[in-house]
């Protein structure tokens, strides 16, 4: 009788509490970041261009929407290197199986024209490969690169390299890396290249290929030119400083030798840390880090000419809500709503010739033929 007792009210609150309060996460506290290193911006001459690019610069924001962007903004007083653009959409994030995506699925549908399931890579719904627009860029000619904060393999870069069912796999995304061969790759990861189980040395095996393969900064900086693997540690931006700014300079001395064009991938990998960890500080400092690497390709792209510059993200973390903010001091406060991804749009902003091709809503899946088209590349 005593059990029944215990046992009935419980059920009979479970009865009468809708199940999405069940479910409710408790709400989750404000916090408040105060930059104090500001940065100025540089406007970019928007002269006419060419309809055709030779170059194309993919930036994407690893976690970054509206609400990424404006608390950097805020934070930088106002300013900064995306307010050049001009020509800006939304992209449209789900994947094949879920509302919310994955940065398998999200960078997948970027770098092949395919929605695929969470967690997969360069690999259809069905599992079949597809091959990216870093590959077709390499097969027609083109130079190509990869610059991120985070390790190399991450789902994200990967997906424009590599062809397997799961993000995970780790160690066969190195093989890919390997043997793909972008003529630039910069990142973490080295664990992954050398004492291996399956006894392979990449690190040789890239050395043979004729890669200069460094493992810190400093080294990496003194190379600007021929194929170059950088294995970096992976850091927040408070303690690697602009090695994404850096990183995205030596990328572009490099892939510009190449007289057919190149395509280059650049990741803000840690904004979407800063969203998975509620830290609006992480989150802003990302942001901010990754908007002086925009700023990198946007120089280059104005005293080019011929480059077109696209800046969007895989998806939102974190559910970001900005409660309050001074455009003047640099504070902003804000509240995260989860611990993981939403289904967000995320915005695409585009600078230089085929920029307005980029303008209004779509899928995250149109990237791909748009730039098949813009680059005239033969698939």
């Amino acid at each position: 009788m005593k059990k029944s007792i215990l046992i009935i009210p419980v059920f009979a609150f479970l009865l009468v509490t809708p199940v999405s309060a069940q479910n409710v996460r408790p709400e989750s506290k404000e916090s408040t970041y105060q930059n104090t290193s500001f940065y100025d911006v540089s406007a970019v001459n928007r002269k006419s261009f060419r309809k055709k690019p030779k170059n194309i610069i993919l930036l994407i924001g690893d976690g970054m929407s509206i609400p990424q962007i404006y608390a950097g903004m805020t934070a930088n007083k106002g300013n900064l290197y995306l307010n050049n653009f001009k020509h800006i959409g939304f992209s449209r994030t789900y994947s094949a199986n879920r509302y919310v995506t994955d940065s398998g699925a999200g960078g997948t549908a970027i770098a092949t024209g395919h929605k695929t399931k969470n967690s997969a890579i360069g690999v259809d719904s069905a599992n079949i490969p597809v091959p990216s627009i870093l590959e077709i860029a390499q097969s027609n000619g083109l130079a190509t690169g990869i610059v991120v904060t985070t390790n190399i393999l991450d789902a994200t870069p990967a997906a424009f390299v590599a062809h397997v069912p799961n993000r995970n796999m780790m160690a066969d995304i190195a093989v890919d890396f390997t043997e793909t061969g972008p003529d630039v790759f910069i990142g973490g990861g080295i664990e992954y290249f050398r004492n291996r189980k399956d006894g392979r040395n990449l690190i040789s095996e890239l050395s043979s290929k004729g890669y200069h393969v460094c493992d810190t900064i400093t080294e990496l900086l003194k190379i600007r030119s021929g194929k170059l693997a950088g294995f970096l540690t992976e850091n927040r931006v408070s303690k690697r400083g602009d090695q994404l700014p850096l990183t995205t300079e030596v990328a572009l001395d490099i892939l510009d030798d190449h007289k057919k064009g190149f395509f280059l991938v650049v990741e803000g990998s840690e904004i979407d840390g800063g969203g998975h960890s509620n830290d609006i500080a992480y989150t802003v400092e990302e942001m901010l880090d990754f908007d002086r690497a925009v700023g990198k390709a946007l120089e280059f792209a104005e005293k080019d000419g011929k480059t077109l510059v696209v800046v969007t993200a895989d998806h939102e973390t974190g559910g970001l809500t900005l409660v309050d903010g001074d455009l003047k001091t640099g504070k902003i406060t804000g509240r995260f709503s989860t611990s993981g991804h939403t289904g967000l749009m995320v915005p695409v902003f585009a600078y230089g010739p085929g920029a307005e091709e980029f303008d209004g809503i779509d899928e995250n899946t149109s990237f791909f033929n748009k730039f098949i088209r813009l680059l005239r590349l033969k698939q």
